[in-house]
């Protein structure tokens, strides 16, 4: 057999040269430019550390049609490489077979996703076909010990296997279309699509043949019908990192949570147990009523790490890590002392520490968590005198370096990698070539005093070459526990609104996440209170000491809840803005708790109790309260698949405004759902949107 990194180098690649950046003077960012930059997502490392794989999506810049692809790069450096005998098949989530002579993935070539991989023992090998599902495979995980592997996808809850004849639908059958939803039944609808009733995405373990191909029977990880029913993983926005194999390849650790008439109440995910011996699984979090979830076991298969809230019905409550002892069931909270949420766990190999992600004062950092004590220490992965921005996707790697992905505010991911002892390395360039022939991104952070006198933080960002007065940009964003941190985002960018000469502004009110808990539990039934305040106090410091930003041509924009923003500044501070822009904002506060999904969330942002028990919570707070006093002219977006603010919500605002005789457009999407994910959409949004900003801010008054 071929040594793995030597083999790996030997297959048929096509190298895409990098082109240094044009001499030229840098243009301005377009739509075009956002929608066309490419994708990086989550790197693997094969076994001995010499060589990087990772996915990455292009989109067509005539047709936008995206398409997926698996490239390399040397760990030491170099230029990446496009696996070229795999292109158009949508190949991606990459994983090495843990002896290093195979490397899996997804692709459609088959016509289906399924699991396929390339044998790296053998010269210029064509792709294999591992699995051949009924059913679609939407993820995998590989066993430590390479002779196992995890499928998971959407299927029946009596289905043995991934994909069977029966599609799991429960419904009453009829002559006609309809769907017919008895009593008791939990989520209807979810997210962006209605409900099979006995469908659920489901896990299987299986054997992986001598041959690198799937075999023998399936093992269910919810074991037999009547015992657990539940999406695995979670869903909506649910992935890989709730499933994980025991060090001992012989079990596997997942979330979940109980599909039942309560589901649309209930944050009680759990951490699952399933011994793969056709038996029930076994919850060792079943006494937290409250989210269990990103089950990690250590390498050594003596500790499981989860993080754990405390509150029921939160689901913005803080993630503490906790770890238990495997033999001794022993269990402890490792970070109950750290007033920061960790967003993902990943283990050292020597099984010593965990490395966590958390939120942090506008920054996405990572941290060291001692399993000795629970000492945190902040890590330094980007080059020195930067700041982080947003590090995800973390591997801690054998001989010590960690492999992730870095993006900011200025550019999107690209692959790192941080060795011991020397400065953080960038391994992929994929977009240094587009975004080197741009004007680049100017961004100030500032504090403030804020609602009772709290310190609040904001940022400012303008194009690098701006000359003379800005019209000024209020960004809200959305959670409302949430962040307009220093990342990137492929449709809240603030680069491509900075880019058509604009001053961007966002503040991070109070609700937001990174400062606290307490911070971030502030915005509980006070929707409209001290998150107005600061933004208020928030545009009057950015605007104080920078004489370039015209805070007299200024627009607001905001979506979800700074779409509830949008309208609640309609009937609260009518005369600040010139216009604003509500992309599926809550307009009425009484539909809105009778028509979305997510219970839980709406209730508990109003005191913890349905609408018909206390409407005062609720109104106190409602847009729809105020209409007599709008006269903002605003552009309304909506998605026609929106079901966590139903687009009836745009049409009840838009219908206000023509009431009132203000002036306003209606931009609706049947295709989207809560945000706009498509290329042609996003495209024409951002044109909408520009030309709706250069109307009110740039056209004489």
């Amino acid at each position: 057999m071929k040594h793995p990194a030597i083999a790996l180098g030997a297959l048929a690649l096509s190298l895409i040269a990098m082109p240094a950046a044009a001499q030229t003077a840098p243009r301005a960012m377009t739509p075009e430019d956002l929608i066309t930059l490419k994708r990086v997502g989550a790197p693997t490392a094969s076994p001995d550390g010499a060589w990087v794989v990772f996915q990455q999506t292009d989109t067509d810049p005539a047709s936008y049609k995206r398409a997926t692809g698996l490239w390399r790069v040397p760990a030491k450096g170099g230029a990446a490489e496009r696996i070229g005998d795999l292109a158009d098949a949508g190949e991606n989530s990459p994983a090495f077979s843990p002896d290093g002579k195979r490397l899996y993935f997804i692709s459609d070539k088959s016509g289906k996703d399924q699991v396929w991989f390339l044998d790296l023992s053998a010269s210029g090998a064509a792709p294999v076909q591992a699995s051949d599902f009924k059913a679609d495979v939407a993820g995998f995980k590989l066993s430590p010990d390479g002779k196992r592997i995890l499928v998971w996808g959407d299927v029946a809850r009596d289905c043995p296997t991934l994909g069977c004849d029966n599609d799991g639908n429960t419904s009453q059958p009829g002559p006609g279309s309809a769907r017919h939803y008895k009593h008791g039944t939990g989520f209807v609808r979810h997210w962006d699509s209605w409900e099979t009733p006995g469908n659920y995405s489901r896990g299987f373990a299986l054997d992986l043949a001598a041959d690198g191909k799937v075999a023998g029977a399936a093992v269910s990880l919810d074991g037999p019908v009547g015992t657990l029913t539940g999406d695995i993983p979670s869903k909506p926005m649910g992935g890989g990192e709730e499933l994980a194999w025991a060090a001992d390849s012989k079990s596997v650790f997942f979330a979940a949570r109980q599909a039942d008439a309560k589901e649309p109440l209930s944050t009680n995910l759990d951490v699952w147990h399933a011994m793969l011996d056709g038996k029930a699984p076994h919850s060792p979090t079943k006494s937290n009523l409250a989210t269990d979830t990103l089950p990690t076991p250590s390498p050594d298969g003596k500790w499981l790490a989860w993080v754990a809230m405390a509150r029921p019905g939160y689901e913005s409550d803080r993630q503490v890590v906790h770890v238990m002892n495997l033999a001794t069931h022993e269990k402890r909270a490792l970070t109950a002392g750290w007033d920061r949420s960790a967003g993902s766990l990943t283990w050292t190999p020597d099984s010593k520490a965990l490395i966590v992600t958390a939120e942090d004062v506008l920054d996405t950092p990572a941290f060291r968590v001692e399993l000795a004590g629970g000492k945190v220490t902040r890590l330094a992965l980007a080059p020195k005198g930067m700041r982080e921005g947003h590090i995800a996707n973390l591997t801690p790697l054998a001989n010590g370096a960690i492999l992730y992905t870095r993006d900011s505010i200025s550019y999107p991911a690209e692959v790192w990698i941080a060795e011991k002892g020397k400065a953080p390395r960038q391994l992929s360039r994929a977009n240094d070539a587009q975004l080197g022939a741009l004007v680049a991104l100017k961004s100030e952070r500032f504090s403030f005093k804020g609602a009772g006198g709290a310190t609040v933080w904001g940022q400012v960002h303008m194009p690098a070459n701006a000359t003379g007065k800005l019209p000024v940009l209020l960004f809200v964003h959305g959670g409302p526990q949430g962040s307009f941190g220093d990342g990137w985002s492929f449709r809240w960018n603030p680069r491509i609104f900075a880019s058509q000469g604009y001053a961007v502004v966002s503040i991070d009110f109070h609700g937001s996440t990174g400062y606290g808990q307490a911070f971030t539990d502030s915005i509980n039934r006070d929707w409209g209170g001290k998150p107005l305040e600061d933004l208020k106090l928030g545009l009057d410091a950015a605007l104080a000491g920078r004489p370039q930003l015209d805070g007299s041509r200024a627009c607001a924009l905001g979506a979800s809840y700074g779409g509830y923003m949008m309208n609640w500044i309609e009937g609260q501070w009518p005369d600040r803005f010139r216009c604003l822009v509500n992309h599926n904002g809550v307009f009425d506060s009484r539909a809105m708790a009778y028509s979305t999904e997510e219970l839980w969330f709406n209730e508990w942002e109003h005191g913890g109790k349905p609408y018909h028990e206390d409407p005062a919570a609720y109104e106190k707070w409602n847009p729809a309260n105020h209409v007599a006093k709008w006269q903002t002219p605003m552009l309304v977006v909506l998605g026609e698949k929106d079901f966590r603010i139903p687009y009836s919500q745009g049409l009840g605002a838009f219908t206000a405004l023509q009431r009132k005789g203000v002036e306003a457009e209606l931009l609706v999407f049947p295709d989207e759902n809560h945000w706009v994910l498509k290329p042609k959409n996003s495209l024409q949004w951002h044109q909408t949107v520009l030309g709706w900003l250069d109307r009110w801010l740039k056209a004489p008054k």
